[in-house]
């Protein structure tokens, strides 16, 4: 999958490693502001109990 998605990119191969990592920033930056946040309200993980 990620070949192919390499392979679309276009231009040469500086090009195409410099588009790839700004692609995986974006991607990084959206999980980390939207995607993580919302998955912390969903999921209440610091409400355990022992009984």
């Amino acid at each position: 999958m990620y070949l192919w998605l390499f392979r679309q990119l276009p231009g040469p191969l500086w090009l195409r490693i410099l588009l790839s990592a700004v692609i995986l920033a974006g991607v990084l930056f959206l999980l980390a502001d939207v995607v993580f946040p919302w998955l912390a309200d969903v999921t209440n993980l610091t409400d355990a109990t022992v009984g």
